[in-house]
């Protein structure tokens, strides 16, 4: 599985990003795409995560409300809509694969390379 995000870049306070993973080579134990993000210092955490078949969806608290995951299956691509961002949701965001929807950064398997966000206030 090979996984790359794009999207990334920056953006004041308030502002709008779409993030985007597009996967080659899935498979049925990578059933799950997440997001994750780490800021400078910080360990890495859970943003958000779809499954490809069913659309389930999980969100991280600090994010409801703003940011959206969504997938398209037939351009094997997942989004991540973020919206009214704030200075602490500058991070690099990963993208993974998983085989079951969770919030566990150890339950992901494929890795993407990451792209930088940058929330200037």
């Amino acid at each position: 599985v090979q996984l790359v995000e794009s999207g990334g870049g920056l953006v004041q306070v308030g502002g709008s990003l779409r993030l985007s993973c597009a996967a080659s080579g899935r498979t049925f134990s990578s059933d799950v795409m997440g997001w994750f993000r780490q800021a400078p210092g910080k360990e890495r955490e859970f943003v958000a995560a779809i499954r490809w078949s069913s659309g389930s969806f999980s969100y991280a608290d600090s994010v409801k409300g703003r940011f959206t995951i969504s997938r398209d299956n037939a351009k094997n691509t997942v989004y991540l809509q973020m919206n009214s961002l704030k200075p602490e949701d500058t991070a690099i965001y990963y993208c993974a694969t998983a085989g079951v929807l969770t919030w566990r950064a150890n339950d992901y398997t494929y890795w993407g390379q990451g792209t930088q966000v940058t929330v200037s206030s």
